[in-house]
């Protein structure tokens, strides 16, 4: 049985090309010699990517002999040259070259042409954009992926015209004000006059609610990358939000297209302890949505127990994760699994994703009847300091199911719970003595390939919450309407909220979920 895992939610690219340095280029029988001159027209060192139509790519200093198999190529660089005053200048630049015995060819700075965008900018704007480009292998099915580029000042930043259809040309350009304003294009070819012309009454809007007490960190850093439906080379250019302590709002101004909103956690320690990709936005003129980042409650996003083949599986790498995003990569955390039988224990293990890329408890059920596998994780991340009242600091689930027949590969016909509470305030707080409304959503979700999702109904939903750390429950009042359900709350004077479900089918299979500091009062 193979466990889907997408590369979006490990946070890494999805596809690496294959570097080859000058000294190892294979069944080499021609070469090729790039040189570079600045916009003075003098030699300029700069590092040239050289790209086979096979894909295959090769580095090599500028004026350095390249020893390369005969064939086509494209070579591609950022010719870039600082200035004493510290505004220095990007040039990028392609040429699609025949290489046959020894070819020289020359990127010439001084024929560049400047990137110029335009938008009608509010009186907050007051500097010129900050412009991402890069040139990309055309034939390519990911083109970004075969890039070179640069960023700059609108006025700093140029690109040599090249009509040629074997490239593309990308950028990304984003205004500075209250809001932020990004505009994204992708041409064929190198155009011979790079840029283009916007208005903010054509842009979508994105608003960005970053709330604080759920992360492993304070400092988060929000950004949104292009990712247009059909790769070219824009995807990925990426437009930064805000990087600062939540809780705070930020609003960006976007071309119309596909987003992916992004945050990264930075930690005690100075490093990226966590963050994530919600789904894409796909975004019309005119339409503003909000994407939210540190909501309460975290708690699980994704895996289930999944059983077949005489034994039952379960990934815990996703008990304390920001709902707003899903998948199934959470906080790293520390957890006991344990599968019992008519009171006997069969596993007990402990676990941690720490540094691994996800751990697993897999356990023999050798008979059919009713099982019970219970899961307590906690968060655990060492070398850092935990934030002083940090959230959803623990999370247990009690499963109760039974297995008709443990050869037959299916996911255990049990549920996870989200809880959403309404009227927090940035810090996840709600007031002293008042009654907080929470949304409770069980949820089932495909496990990935060879499993058999069943359609399993929901019979009854129950909520306590607690005020003192889970020793005493109190009973939350609960209604339903259609698939919704929601529980009334009433919150202490001070401290912080833990809340417990319980989802039960017709069929007797139970489902307990608690998640302790689930919020706070303040």
């Amino acid at each position: 049985m193979v466990r889907r895992r997408t590369l979006a939610c490990l946070g890494v690219a999805a596809l690496v090309p294959l570097f080859v340095s000058a000294a190892s280029a294979q069944a080499a029988s021609a070469s090729l010699t790039v040189t570079t001159l600045g916009r003075h027209g003098a030699k300029v060192a700069t590092t040239v990517t050289v790209v086979a139509t096979s894909g295959r790519t090769y580095s090599v200093s500028s004026g350095k002999r390249l020893s390369l198999p005969s064939g086509r190529y494209l070579a591609m660089t950022d010719i870039y040259e600082s200035a004493p005053n510290g505004l220095g200048t990007d040039t990028i630049g392609a040429q699609v070259v025949q290489v046959s015995g020894h070819k020289a060819v020359t990127l010439d700075a001084r024929k560049g042409k400047a990137v110029k965008v335009s938008l009608d900018t509010p009186a907050d704007v007051t500097g010129p954009p900050r412009i991402s480009a890069q040139v990309c292998a055309a034939w390519m099915d990911m083109p970004d992926a075969f890039s070179a580029g640069g960023w700059n000042d609108e006025g700093s930043l140029f690109a040599i015209p090249n009509s040629s259809s074997l490239l593309q040309f990308g950028y990304l350009a984003q205004w500075s004000g209250d809001d932020s304003y990004v505009a994204v294009k992708n041409s064929k070819g190198i155009p011979a006059a790079p840029g283009g012309s916007f208005k903010r009454s054509r842009l979508a809007s994105v608003h960005f609610a970053v709330r604080s007490g759920t992360e492993l960190g304070s400092q988060v850093y929000t950004a949104l990358q292009a990712a247009p439906k059909t790769d070219d080379c824009t995807t990925d250019l990426m437009a930064g939000v805000r990087d600062e302590d939540a809780p705070y709002g930020a609003t960006v101004h976007v071309t119309p297209g596909t987003w992916q909103p992004r945050d990264d956690i930075m930690g005690s320690n100075g490093e990226n302890v966590g963050g994530g990709f919600p789904k894409l936005r796909t975004l019309k003129a005119g339409q503003s949505v909000t994407q939210s980042f540190g909501r309460a409650v975290w708690g699980p996003t994704d895996n289930l127990p999944v059983l077949g083949h005489r034994s039952v599986t379960f990934w815990p790498d996703a008990l304390v994760n920001d709902t707003d995003i899903g998948g199934g990569w959470g906080d790293t955390t520390k957890e006991t699994v344990v599968l019992s039988k008519g009171g006997t224990t069969v596993k007990k293990q402990t676990l941690t994703n720490w540094r691994t890329e996800y751990d697993e408890f897999s356990a023999a059920v050798r008979s059919a009847g009713w099982y019970r596998l219970t899961v307590d994780g906690h968060r655990y991340r060492p070398g850092i300091t935990f934030p002083a009242g940090m959230l959803s600091s623990r999370v247990t689930l009690d499963w109760h199911f039974k297995v008709a027949d443990p050869a037959r590969s299916s996911v255990a016909p049990v549920f996870l719970t989200r809880f959403l509470p309404t009227g927090l305030n940035g810090h996840n707080q709600a007031a002293p003595n008042t009654t907080t409304t929470v949304g409770v959503t069980p949820g089932r979700e495909s496990q990935g390939d060879g499993t058999r999702l069943t359609d399993v109904g929901v019979k009854s939903v129950r909520v306590w919450s607690s005020a003192d750390g889970g020793r005493t429950w109190k009973a939350a009042t609960v209604t339903h309407s259609g698939t919704a359900w929601q529980a009334s709350v009433h919150n202490p004077a001070s401290g912080a909220v833990a809340l417990r479900s319980e989802v039960t089918d017709a069929a007797g299979d139970s489902s307990v979920e608690t998640v302790y500091r689930a919020y706070a009062i303040g």
